[in-house]
């Protein structure tokens, strides 16, 4: 059964301002002076981490010279949702091109033990109603969604468009010809008619910059290359047979460590988990999907059940809306729906909307606590697992067997808060809180180059537009966009993700539409003879003093998190986010404004260009 606000403890006005106070206390703790500097790319020796490819050989082939209409750079959920895309508008020669050997993206390389989606499966997963697919819980199983994968880019013949272990090094605009110039590691030049960033913020792993890193004599990898050659068992049947007489640590307590702790506790000899902050755990529920269910949704369910879901998760619940998820993603916003629905649903302004959310934020986030405490036996280890921040500061986590794990004999929790870290790695070992642990084994559950400066996140070492403008000299200090998807000055070229478009709870819906956005103005760009396509510099300029007219500042909120990927490690003088610059209006609130664009049929802030020689030949 779902819980509802009963569940909840309560907490009084002064309860509330106690736990604020040690909710700024914990993060400034936390916070470090190099914020993501704290990080090493993973460059140099520790490229192969990101470069090599542990799961299938790579397949020589010679280099590609010629010209396409589209590159899409990726072939994870957004590359392939731009595909389905691109192909619904009528583009037939185009490629999609990855670093890994398959589909999947960050789904094609983390095969970690325990690997599962902690968004609901039934919004998560793309295209469910397209495919004929039924996931076969609520969390799925990563090789289960890499396989939909596979299943998408077969329903939508993608595969004779991939070309996988191929990492982009540079991309040229050259205007004598008007296509951008794609090299690559495996030395291809293809001339692009168009090409679309797709990449992710998942895309390169990092490393935490422990000093000493080079010294350890032992096995280091990291989760998005799980090591099972070294570990024993693999993806599918992650028995970890191998580290029976091994003791391992695990830098890192986020959502991935949160999957892998009980594995290693279960297998190998001495676990050591290495904490700088805790997450919030709730209980998992991980309910098979009923398929008599599955088969009596009526067509467009999957849409109805991603927007009920981002309502939820990122909004709020209409009156009479239901909570059709029933997680901890939507616990606050359903909790709140109670609230108003027992009161016979008043009017509420946002700021009021906003002080009620902020009081169940408070219980939920108490409730968590206490969960966390009612399961570790040991008190100290209970409460330094305990997560003193606002619900959303860091990914929530759902897990059954992460707290139960502390509870082995041969699981240590080490608490690094104090010292922000690791001090120093040796040849044996680490070093935390002034004493030596000598392991076997370090794994770095240390995330991807989320936030850091995008030239490091999407590892391209040219992006340049008209006379050699460099992408990361223009956005250096923030976004400069129209409609979030295109830039002056960089013609025929698309963006996806989080940059100042609209951001949906669901990701693939995100991409879904954004493809669909972009197959338009491409194919319309063709349609009407243009050989280029961007925003003019005034229409950029309108755009983006809209956007920021609409936004909703939640810097307080940001500001007063605990450090993480979610608000640049603590560090407000950064001009950019993981989220970008959302649309403040909310998500579909977006979607209708550039629908209605579409709709209009001018292109309204396009400059098109043609070709003088195709116009002299008319």
């Amino acid at each position: 059964m779902p819980l509802t606000p009963s569940d909840c403890p309560h907490v009084t006005r002064e309860q509330i301002d106690v736990l604020h106070a040690r909710y700024l206390e914990e993060r400034d703790r936390r916070i470090k002076k190099d914020h993501n500097d704290q990080y090493v790319e993973t460059s140099g020796k520790w490229a192969k981490i990101y470069e090599e490819d542990p799961y299938n050989p790579v397949i020589p082939r010679k280099a590609i010279t010629g010209e396409t209409d589209v590159v899409i750079l990726g072939a994870g959920y957004c590359g392939m949702m731009v595909a389905t895309e691109l192909k619904k508008a009528g583009f037939t020669d185009f490629y999609n091109v990855d670093h890994g050997g398959d589909f999947g993206g960050t789904w094609y390389w983390n095969r970690y033990p325990g690997i599962q989606c902690d968004n609901d499966a039934l919004c998560y997963m793309p295209l469910l109603e397209e495919t004929g697919y039924m996931p076969s819980k609520k969390f799925c199983d990563g090789y289960e969604i890499q396989n939909h994968c596979r299943i998408i880019a077969e329903t939508f013949d993608l595969y004779p468009h991939a070309l996988f272990h191929t990492l982009i090094k540079e991309l040229r605009w050259d205007p004598e010809i008007n296509r951008w110039h794609v090299g690559t590691n495996r030395g291809d030049d293809i001339k692009a008619r168009f090409v679309v960033l797709a990449m992710g913020p998942l895309n390169k792993p990092k490393l935490p910059g422990i000093p000493g890193i080079d010294s350890f004599k032992g096995k280091l990898f990291h989760t998005a290359r799980w090591d099972y050659d070294y570990t024993g068992g693999e993806w599918r049947n992650p028995v970890l047979s191998k580290l029976k007489d091994k003791k391992v640590a695990i830098v890192g307590t986020g959502a991935t460590a949160v999957q892998v702790v009980p594995y290693l506790g279960k297998y190998a000899k001495q676990v050591y988990v290495i904490q700088r902050t805790p997450s919030s755990v709730d209980a998992r529920d991980n309910r098979p999907t009923d398929p008599e269910w599955y088969n009596s949704q009526k067509p467009g369910w999957q849409e109805e059940r991603i927007r009920n879901f981002h309502h939820a998760a990122m909004e709020r619940l209409a009156p009479g809306e239901p909570d059709m998820i029933q997680d901890i993603w939507t616990e606050i916003s359903r909790n709140v729906a109670a609230e108003l629905e027992a009161e016979g649903w008043p009017e509420t302004t946002p700021e009021e909307y906003a002080a009620r959310r902020e009081v169940v934020d408070y219980r939920v986030m108490e409730r968590l606590r206490q969960r966390c405490e009612e399961i570790v036996d040991d008190p100290n280890t209970a409460e330094a697992l305990k997560p003193y921040y606002r619900f959303l500061c860091k990914r929530p986590c759902s897990n059954d067997d992460y707290y139960p794990t502390f509870n082995r004999p041969n699981v240590e929790l080490i608490d690094v808060a104090a010292t922000q870290g690791v001090e120093r790695m040796t040849e044996k070992g680490f070093v935390a809180n002034g004493k030596e642990y000598e392991i076997d084994c370090m794994i770095f559950a240390s995330g991807y180059e989320v936030t850091n400066d995008l030239d490091r996140r999407w590892g391209i070492d040219r992006i340049e537009g008209r006379d050699g403008l460099s992408i990361y000299d223009y956005w250096r200090e923030g976004f400069q966009t129209f409609q979030g998807m295109m830039a002056h000055n960089f013609p025929n070229m698309f963006f996806t993700g989080f940059t100042q478009a609209g951001a949906n709870a669901t990701n693939s819906k995100t991409f879904i539409d954004q493809g669909r956005h972009i197959g338009y103005i491409a194919s319309e760009a063709l349609k009407r003879g243009a050989v280029t396509v961007e925003p003019t510099q005034e229409a950029q300029d309108a755009y983006i003093r809209h956007l920021r007219s609409v936004a909703v500042d939640n810097s307080e909120f940001v500001n007063e998190c605990t450090p993480s990927y979610f608000n640049n490690e603590g560090d407000q003088t950064k001009k950019r986010f993981i989220f970008g610059e959302p649309w403040g209006e909310g998500y579909y609130a977006f979607e209708d404004m550039i629908a209605a664009w579409r709709n209009e049929g001018e292109l309204a802030g396009l400059e098109l260009t043609s070709d003088p020689q195709l116009q002299a030949a008319e």
